[in-house]
């Protein structure tokens, strides 16, 4: 057996992100990130046997240091640039049904709330969801994994939330965590029960349907060992769980070890964000209608923001005020949303919408695409940064300035040459059929 897994060699760009430890940037320190450039040499890096990156230093440094050790694989990555594999902090990957006939009523100008009133939105996915049995569903799920990885993501939050009762909701947890066990991709699962209110009941009637029966039975199989469940979400917006419900069932998440992290302040200013912040979430998600003070309240507990810029685009939403998070010391981090509504696997073509349309820089997106995306999920002690002894999950770009992967809009498969996870080549661009 080799000593170590992977050697790559001679790059002419690592940019680690952070190089400090730093488990999250805000503020100022989001424009600023490490990377290792040398005009005359090049870097190496070094992944252990258990997926973990061991070393990193110039290439004549590593040599002398290495010179009898084996690798079982050697990449020459002379002229690329080096970069951690990106975190995807908001997913609902799992369902059955399109809705491309949704997106043309929107594209004619039904908001949202006018297609959910007529039937479609998330109930018209959970009865197709609800009819799919759990291998029609893991299939599908698989290729969309196989999708977000080819386009550089190696650490995806995956939610449930279309099955709506402890049966269905069970069954999609049970699809993601077929994936975190058999897919090549490291996974963050979500219980997202309280995604919207049933169909024949009331909100406080799903609020405790949610709390009394979903929960514990989950819970029950986490005991078990049959399922790892990470988070608890809600749906915390007008017309679906107020403020008090979601604080119930976010709770009640909390008492089960789950972090929370939430969709809030979405479609209407329901100071989701000052809820979340005075119990502790983890993370929150959207805040296209957050307040100041939810801003202040956020930055004051440290709860990320996960910015969805496929939401506002597709939904045609004001954006969310990404330039007034930061400024207020909002940890900022960024997610694909991928759903039936907004169907994108393209964590690079998040980061141009970001840029674009609500003003970050480069470096802003690549940090919340990388170490705040990684915290947003309490994950970035071994993910979103390349630094020693963490995992060797790495993008290989075919460029020697990063910058390329979010300007060259629509062209990460030329960009990305190869995906490492965990030491291993998971994807190499090559290698497509």
């Amino acid at each position: 057996m080799s000593k170590y897994k992977l050697l790559i060699q001679s790059a002419s760009q690592i940019v680690q992100v952070v190089d400090n430890g730093a488990r999250m940037l805000y503020g100022l320190d989001m424009k600023h990130i490490a990377v290792l450039e040398s005009t005359d040499q090049g870097y190496s890096i070094i992944i252990d046997n258990d997926g973990r990156i061991h070393d990193i230093d110039l290439d004549d440094v590593i040599n002398k240091k290495y010179k009898e050790d084996t690798f079982h694989h050697v990449i020459n990555a002379r002229g690329k640039s080096i970069i951690p594999g990106f975190v995807d902090a908001h997913t609902h990957p799992v369902w059955a049904g399109d809705r491309v006939h949704e997106f043309e009523m929107k594209l004619g100008g039904a908001s949202y709330m006018d297609v959910h009133e007529a039937g479609g939105g998330i109930n018209f996915t959970v009865e197709k969801t609800r009819e799919a049995d759990e291998e029609e569903l893991y299939s599908s799920f698989e290729k969309r994994l196989k999708c977000m990885r080819e386009a550089g993501t190696t650490l995806v939050e995956c939610k449930s939330g279309y099955g709506l009762d402890t049966e269905n909701e069970i069954k999609m947890l049970h699809v993601i965590e077929r994936g975190r066990r058999n897919f090549g991709i490291d996974i963050s699962s979500t219980y997202c029960g309280a995604h919207a209110v049933p169909k024949g009941k009331t909100a406080e009637e799903a609020t405790k349907d949610v709390i009394d029966s979903q929960i514990p039975a989950i819970q029950k199989l986490r005991d078990q060992k049959k399922l790892h469940v990470d988070n608890i979400d809600v749906f915390c917006e007008k017309g679906v769980f107020n403020l008090d419900q979601s604080r119930n069932i976010l709770l009640a998440g909390k008492t089960n070890s789950l972090q929370i992290n939430f969709h809030g302040d979405e479609l209407f200013p329901l100071h989701s964000a000052e809820m979340g912040a005075e119990i502790d979430a983890t993370a929150i998600s959207h805040l296209e209608e957050i307040s100041v003070e939810g801003m202040k309240a956020m930055a004051k507990s440290k709860t990320i923001g996960v910015i969805l810029p496929t939401t506002a685009y597709i939904l045609r939403l004001p954006l969310p005020p990404v330039r007034s998070l930061i400024e207020h010391g909002v940890p900022v981090a960024l997610g694909t949303d991928f759903n039936p509504n907004a169907y994108c696997c393209s964590m690079p073509l998040v980061m141009h919408l970001a840029c674009v349309l609500m003003k970050m820089t480069l470096t802003e997106a690549l940090v919340a695409a990388t170490i705040n995306s990684s915290a947003s999920l309490g994950l970035s002690q071994d993910h979103g940064s390349i630094e020693i002894g963490k995992l060797g999950n790495l993008l290989i770009l075919d460029t020697t300035k990063w910058q390329h992967l979010i300007y060259q809009l629509g062209c990460h498969d030329q960009v990305i040459e190869s995906v490492i996870w965990h030491g291993d080549i998971v994807h190499r661009r090559h290698e497509r059929q």
